[in-house]
């Protein structure tokens, strides 16, 4: 089995990548996509490495393209059923993507699905009486809020038995 030479190549990446380039005066570490993710050699706010995995815009896209054709198909079915469906879609995909550092991709992910509704709401007849504000009770009522779905690592691993931790 051979490697595809376009397709597959060493990235220097991780703990000390940045320090390393930075010292043969290359620029920042690159990143990579992988499983719909972006991972990003990032700092947190001491200066430590972190690991940021943000949602890769192709399927960011990707995705938004295809809620935006099925609610043009599902355009005049009831209000509820549109409800009930998108709330699945958003939930689906915070489940998914919902990883620590990535809340700000969650909230585009929210506020674009929201204004392809209410784009397609407001096609439903010529004379459309869908308003900013009754627009935004049906997404409080349907759409769930982005939210982080996973815990970083730390909080994960930390096991407790009747009241120790087991992490030392």
């Amino acid at each position: 089995m051979e490697l595809h030479d376009g397709k597959t190549r060493l990235i220097e990446f991780g703990r000390f990548a940045a320090q390393h380039r930075a010292r043969r005066g290359d620029p920042k570490p690159e990143t990579f996509v992988f499983l719909g993710f972006t991972h990003i050699c990032a700092k947190d706010r001491r200066g430590r490495f972190k690991l940021s995995r943000v949602t890769s815009k192709k399927r960011m896209r990707t995705k938004l393209g295809a809620v935006k054709t099925e609610m043009r198909r599902r355009m005049h079915h009831p209000l509820p059923e549109q409800g009930r469906w998108l709330a699945r879609v958003l939930q689906g995909h915070y489940n998914y993507y919902g990883v620590p550092h990535n809340s700000r991709a969650l909230s585009s992910f929210h506020q674009q699905v929201k204004r392809h509704w209410l784009r397609t709401l407001r096609r439903r007849s010529q004379r459309h009486r869908m308003t900013w504000e009754r627009f935004e009770r049906l997404a409080d009522r349907w759409l769930p809020r982005p939210r982080i779905r996973h815990p970083l690592p730390y909080h994960r691993f930390d096991a407790r038995t009747q009241g120790r931790s087991l992490v030392r």
